[in-house]
């Protein structure tokens, strides 16, 4: 090192000396960064009636709901409740829970992965879980670092239903409430809505009515889970895609939800996909990646992720 005028000046072998250290430090952070990312994205169960569920009828199930929290590691604050498909008598937990958490935190985004109890003809049962994961995950926002007005919720097919039902049917919470969580409400900030069931009239998917609301189901319980039908102007942000398609679940679903929202001022968009079919050709390809793509991208206009993490890193 030399000093010439007020300035320190190094030489060659002094600037490498450096530069290998900061390289050698940098290289010895790197286990402690990845360690760290990794364990901010462990999934972390957690049960959400601690064996007391609620029917809906005023008994109650030995049988739980449980949330697996994945929480971002590099968290921009928003967070999704994931209700997978299954027409209600089964979990699509891959594809449409896990997989759909991991995707979700490559955008900053927290994942909840929510395995609902089945009804079985308990037409309640599906829906008081996912209002309970929604007030649970409000509840803990900041410990888990998320924000408690940017909690949306994200279905498939039935879980779609599921989704769409939690979308049009909630409230406040009970501030006099002895259980905190009940004190939150279950309103999601934005809903998106993927080849989802959504009326239970003649376009409905039979078999996921049949499970949730029985056999014989009277008129009036039709309409009530027919929730186009249950859409008003206080009804959240919501994002459709749907295939053209799709001979399971017709287009027709999600173009009557779409069209509600419309009706009553609600922000919305629908994606209607060229191809794929229901489940979109098996969760891959361009009608795949075109809803990934251009959900991300309305979350951003709707200011519920920053513009720069709607693209994945």
């Amino acid at each position: 090192m030399f000093k010439n005028a007020g300035f320190v000046l190094w030489n060659s072998s002094s600037v490498a000396k450096g530069l290998s250290l900061l390289v050698a430090a940098l290289v010895a952070m790197l286990p402690r960064m990845v360690a760290a990312d990794e364990e901010a994205a462990k999934p972390e169960p957690l049960s959400l009636w601690k064996g007391h569920a609620p029917v809906g009828d005023g008994t109650f199930d030995t049988e739980d709901a449980e949330i697996t929290v994945y929480r971002a590691p590099h968290p921009n604050g928003a967070a999704m409740v994931i209700c997978p498909g299954g027409g209600y008598a089964r979990l699509v937990m891959g594809a449409e829970g896990d997989g759909i958490a991991h995707w979700l935190n490559q955008h900053g985004v927290g994942g909840i992965v929510l395995k609902y109890r089945l009804p079985k003809g308990r037409h309640m049962v599906p829906l008081l879980d996912a209002q309970r994961a929604l007030r649970t995950v409000r509840l803990h926002s900041a410990e888990w670092g998320m924000d408690a007005h940017r909690i949306g919720i994200i279905g498939f097919s039935a879980g779609g239903h599921l989704a769409s039902t939690a979308d049009t049917h909630f409230d406040a919470g009970d501030a006099k409430a002895s259980d905190p969580v009940d004190r939150v409400s279950c309103r999601p900030d934005f809903a998106i809505l993927v080849y989802p069931v959504i009326t239970f009239g003649e376009k409905g998917h039979l078999g996921s009515r049949n499970n949730l609301l029985g056999s014989n189901p009277t008129p009036e319980l039709v309409d009530q889970f027919s929730n186009e039908k249950q859409v008003t102007a206080e009804t959240p942000p919501t994002f459709l895609a749907h295939a053209v398609d799709d001979k399971v679940v017709p287009v027709e679903n999600s173009r009557m939800f779409f069209e509600a929202l419309q009706a009553h001022k609600v922000p919305a968009k629908l994606l209607e996909l060229p191809s794929g079919g229901h489940g979109l050709n098996g969760y891959k390809g361009p009608s795949w990646d075109a809803w990934q793509i251009q959900s991300m991208e309305w979350l951003a206009e709707q200011k519920m992720i920053p513009k720069d993490t709607a693209v994945q890193h």
